[in-house]
């Protein structure tokens, strides 16, 4: 997986690190080079990334003023075997100076028409900010019938490295950043992604490997060891084979290492519930975290940045990140240019059910319960719903006469040739 020469150079420079978990080397130094292994050499190899990763390129469509403060920009970008990503970009209508952006990492089965991403982008857009919303691959745009929450790519397939379909997830993350890092608008310095459950994983990885402002994870971010939560399951290509393949190459310590990685840079907010049946399988809740911080404390980086957690009593799996307590931290990473910390205080609340309802954007179905995604306390600034037509980035004809730059079926065909190319 890892070229020779890079394989022998890793090797030979992990053969002098001190014995014992290579999380509390003696020199800082040592720290930052191990880092740099991880980062440059081992994670993107693993995950099969483009190196270096392809032209953002992109293109934009006709763009509509939804409301007179918020319009949406649809657009898409590249990414592997020059494919491309149809995205939604919220942005402010009246943006002074550098904008704060935002990139939405959807759950399993999720895409830039869930309501959680619609909500973010029209929540944080009211903020000030510029929100990027996307389909994974197999979703929406990226599915050969354009449908939503379909889980087309946990379909089976003849790659050697299913870890690849995850690989994929990360990249077009990466990308995302790097559009809104390009655009005039943004303040690069001031860009978080906000990741909601099998999202925590692939969100966790591109932080560890870009270092973003500020990184939310939503139901997740239980990055735990060998043959555990992201081990097991029946999520084969998004989340098993690529967190196997980096804990083999990582050894074994890949949560640890990937939240040292992140915690040099970027500000860590875990938001989870303590009625999660998914991600607290493992009993990690609360003490599970704070152990965790423990064994990431580095005491030779002293501007290191140990992840905080909120862990809701009674509350299930859901994307808590358009909560107040999410808007107050981000508001502290960020700095929203139309909000304060005593505005978003007086803000009222509204249930993801009762706006869901209200504006005929479903929650999916099974979590629209109390408990789960239907029960979220969000932000309630009166946030009109656009429609599926609305939330589609490229015109029927372009995607009609060039739908193998955007599918499923289009990308397999592509990484299954790659992989017998390289045999």
């Amino acid at each position: 997986m890892i070229t020779k020469l890079r394989r022998s150079f890793v090797l030979a420079f992990l053969s002098v690190i001190p014995a014992g978990n290579p999380l509390f080397c003696g020199q800082a130094a040592t720290l930052q080079a191990q880092t740099d292994i991880y980062r440059q050499i081992i994670i993107p190899e693993t995950l099969f990334l483009d190196s270096p990763l392809p032209p953002v390129a992109t293109e934009t469509f006709t763009p509509i003023d939804l409301t007179k403060d918020i319009r949406l920009e649809h657009l898409s970008f590249a990414t592997q075997y020059g494919m491309r990503i149809p995205a939604i970009a919220y942005v402010p209508t009246h943006i002074k100076g550098k904008a704060p952006a935002i990139v939405i990492v959807p759950g399993h089965g999720g895409d830039k028409t869930s309501w959680y991403a619609v909500y973010a982008g029209l929540l944080y857009a009211r903020a000030g900010a510029i929100v990027l919303t996307y389909d994974p691959i197999g979703e929406d745009e990226r599915n050969s019938t354009r449908a939503s929450d379909t889980r087309a790519h946990d379909t089976p397939t003849n790659l050697l490295h299913p870890e690849r379909v995850g690989g994929l997830m990360v990249e077009d993350i990466l990308q995302a950043e790097r559009y809104l890092s390009q655009r005039t608008d943004v303040d690069p310095r001031r860009i978080a992604i906000l990741g909601y459950s099998m999202g925590t994983l692939h969100a966790a990885v591109a932080a560890a490997l870009s270092g973003p402002r500020a990184l939310i994870l939503s139901a997740g971010g239980n990055l735990d060891g060998p043959n555990q939560y992201w081990e097991t399951g029946n999520k084969i290509n998004c989340q098993i084979a690529p967190y196997k393949a980096l804990n083999k190459n990582m050894g074994n310590n890949a949560g640890l290492l990937l939240y040292q990685h992140i915690s040099e840079t970027t500000n860590t907010l875990i938001m989870n519930g303590t009625a999660d049946g998914l991600i607290t399988k493992f009993n990690e809740q609360q003490p599970w975290f704070d152990d965790l911080r423990a064994r990431i404390a580095i005491p030779q980086l002293p501007n290191q940045h140990l992840p905080e957690t909120i862990f809701y009593k009674d509350v299930g799996h859901r994307p808590s990140f358009v909560n107040r307590d999410a808007a107050l931290w981000l508001n502290h990473q960020l700095h929203f240019p139309n909000w304060t910390d005593a505005q978003i205080n007086a803000f009222p609340t509204i249930t993801a059910h009762a706006w869901s309802a209200r504006n005929n954007i479903p929650i999916n179905k099974g979590y629209d319960t109390p408990t789960s995604e239907g029960g979220v306390e969000a932000i309630d600034l009166n946030l009109p719903g656009p429609t599926r037509a609305q939330l589609q980035a490229i015109p029927d004809a372009t995607w009609q006469q060039h739908r193998d730059l955007y599918t499923w079926d289009a990308w397999l065909t592509h990484a299954e040739a790659a992989e017998q190319t390289n045999r």
